[in-house]
């Protein structure tokens, strides 16, 4: 009866190669309905091989683990075959894990386990080792166990480097850092996680350079696990090197499936043209030869951009890592076989670089690619859900377990594309309004001017040299300016580097006409006491230390009458240098004691302002309209408060205060109640 076995397995080949694969099942499943008894070993071939040819090219994932189911019942009466028996473990495994039967998973890889730990070590059984463990750690990690699937991909990564096969260490090493990822981080194991991290890089780096040209999958996983990890630390920096290798490798292949698409066509039409009979022999002999050269290079391209090394034709070759149901240029490969599994679907890798490109892009303003990459995601999640069955008027009972779990990556990844969309929308609408307001000269100035502070804050020779290049020339064409705001800006910032310059009587002029721009002419009294503090520091660079004094307490009072509290510990912080350089210990400790008790108030505020549940509300929701308005009020109240408020400003500054227009405050009395019915 073995040779009636033989040929109806040589027939069932007969028809595979020809994909008519019910033929396949059927003349294997003649075999097993036959009413002669066959060895329980040809009965086990035998439906191994129906078992494979289902889920290989049917969504029959029932059918399936019924033969698997009998293979093994059959397997226990015999106490040798042991590739046989893990052959059935691993098909089994996928039939339970295809179904969404989880604990039936569990214990079949527990009994492949124990099975292998009971024979010799070779190489054979260190690769089943690492099968089960993988197949074993990825049940884990969907009951949520992170733990022990970490120590099971630990023990698969021992057994890789046991038999010294880099790229089967590549895998567990990457899948120890995504589970780790995926983990609640503290102290300890963030370490952990970095120290997962290094032996990625340390692990890739062992595998030949002509060999990581074939393990474009593992790749992808690596790269995308760095990714993850340096978004997690929110290390923006140092992931942009990574997207661009995803980016760069992705472009690769597609060129590449793209040329395989090309040849392949060309062969068909070869063949075509090759199958008639009236061609003449020397142009039958052309074409030949073109034939020739085209399928060679086919199949050199092949093997490079797919890692199709086959391990022969022997029909009971188990796919260690995942199901071989995609065509193969559709596949994202992890490596040659045996590792010749996917991680994730070539489209929803492909569709997640995608996203993460966007996500890096949004906050460049690179809209244009934004837009493009999002419009290439969502139709490639839109291809992949029609290919898993889900479109309009499906229901779930109609759908595998499969497909409804690779469906939710699917729809995941959608989410997130639509929320990008809006994302984006909303950024280039701010960019556009920003670009407006940057578009405005008198903005410009105003920012120069700013800079040109802050640079003269740090204090080093080269922020002085940076200050002076912006400050400058807006000062040398600042009487081009029609603006107040913009010309004591530059006058303030001026000044500043005047001081720095040591040229104090030249700083002093400056910043008189600055001060009495912002106060006679802008009423910009938070201005004036900023204006104060810096002459006053100047009197005391001067060692005119009366003035000093006086200049200083006016600009106190004032900064004390807006609330202006970084004001006034800047005042106070000078004023400690004018009892130091008097020698009054008792005013420099109480006056010291105020600022901190001041700057301890600051700190207090701001923590109040932070921790507030209408801080991000009112930030994202009015910021703009309560600028604007904010600033067109401030403008008007500061105008009305310089004609009634005693500023107190020493005489010795040069600044003349006039007196109050009688029908001015009459203006702001009417322009006060108009701004009372207004509604925002």
């Amino acid at each position: 009866m073995e040779s009636v076995a033989e040929g109806l397995w040589g027939l069932a080949d007969y028809h595979e190669k020809k994909g008519e694969i019910g033929k396949a099942v059927k003349c294997l499943e003649a075999i097993c309905q036959s009413h002669v008894s066959f060895l329980p070993i040809v009965e086990v071939k035998t439906r191994l091989r129906i078992a494979t040819l289902l889920l290989r090219h049917s969504q029959n994932v029932t059918h399936a683990k019924s033969h698997l189911e009998r293979s093994q019942l059959l397997l226990n009466s015999i106490p040798s075959c042991f590739d046989l028996k893990c052959r059935t473990y691993a098909l089994l495994s996928q039939c339970y894990h295809l179904v969404g039967a989880i604990p039936p998973q569990k214990q079949i890889l527990y009994k492949a386990l124990q099975l292998t730990s009971a024979v010799a070590p070779d190489v054979s059984v260190k690769l089943w080792c690492c099968n089960f463990n993988s197949q074993l750690a990825n049940a884990l990690i969907i009951e949520g166990d992170y733990q022990n699937s970490i120590s099971t991909l630990e023990s698969g990564y021992v057994s890789a480097s046991q038999i010294c096969y880099p790229e089967l260490q590549m895998f567990f090493a990457a899948s120890i850092l995504h589970v780790r990822l995926l983990m609640q981080w503290d102290d300890q194991t963030a370490v952990e996680v970095e120290q997962a991290l290094n032996r990625c890089d340390q692990v890739w780096d062992t595998i030949p350079s002509e060999r990581r040209a074939h393990c474009l999958g593992l790749l992808f996983y690596n790269e995308l696990s760095h990714i993850f990890y340096r978004l997690r630390i929110s290390d923006y920096k140092n992931a942009v090197k990574h997207v661009d290798n995803l980016d760069a490798a992705i472009k690769q292949d597609t060129n590449n499936m793209s040329q395989l698409q090309q040849l392949t066509l060309e062969l068909n039409a070869l063949n075509q043209s090759l199958s008639r009979s009236d061609i003449p022999p020397r142009e039958r002999s052309a074409l030949s030869a073109r034939h020739t050269r085209v399928q060679g290079q086919l199949t050199s391209m092949a093997i490079a951009t797919t890692s199709s090394t086959s391990a022969g034709n022997d029909y009971l070759e188990p796919t260690y890592f995942g199901n071989t149901r995609r065509a193969l240029q559709d596949k994202l490969l992890l490596a040659p076989p045996p590792i010749n599994g996917e991680w994730l679907p070539k489209s929803a890798v492909y569709a997640l670089v995608d996203l993460i490109v966007i996500i890096f892009g949004r906050p460049k303003g690179n809209f244009k690619e934004c837009d493009k990459r999002i419009q290439s995601g969502m139709h490639i999640i839109e291809e992949e859900l029609v290919r898993l069955g889900i479109t309009d008027g499906v229901r779930e009972v109609d759908l595998q377990h499969s497909a409804i779990w690779m469906a939710g990556v699917y729809l995941m990844l959608l989410m997130q594309f639509l929320e990008n969309k809006v994302a984006v929308d909303l950024t280039r609408s701010e960019f556009l309004e920003a670009q407006e307001i940057t578009e405005s000269k008198s903005m410009q100035i105003m920012c120069q001017a700013y800079a040109a502070v802050s640079y003269l804050c740090i204090g080093d020779a080269e922020s002085s040299s940076q200050a002076l290049d912006l400050i400058g020339p807006l000062y040398r064409m600042k009487d081009s300016f029609i603006g107040l705001r913009e010309e004591a800006s530059i006058l303030f910032a001026y000044g500043l580097l005047l001081m720095k310059q040591q040229d104090l009587q030249e700083a002093r002029n400056r910043l008189a006409k600055g001060l009495q721009i912002a106060h006679v002419q802008m009423g910009n009294l938070q201005l004036v006491s900023q204006y104060l503090t810096i002459l006053g520091n100047l009197a005391l660079a001067l060692h005119d230390t009366g003035q000093a004094r006086e200049i200083l307490r006016s600009s106190l009072t004032l900064a004390k009458k807006l609330g202006d509290i970084p004001t006034q510990i800047w005042v106070l912080f000078v004023l400690t240098g004018l009892f130091q350089q008097l020698g009054e210990k008792g005013n420099e400790m109480e006056n010291d004691d105020y600022r901190r008790k001041k700057f301890d108030e600051l700190q207090k505020r701001l923590a109040d302002a932070r921790s507030s549940i209408h801080h991000i509300e009112l930030i994202d929701k009015v910021k703009l309209e309560v600028q604007r308005f904010h600033e067109h009020d401030m403008k008007r109240t500061m105008a009305g408060q310089s004609m009634t408020v005693n500023l107190d400003i020493p005489e010795s500054v040069g600044l003349s205060t006039p007196m109050p227009v009688a029908s001015s405050s009459r203006l702001v009395d009417l322009d006060t109640r108009r701004r009372g019915k207004r509604k925002f």
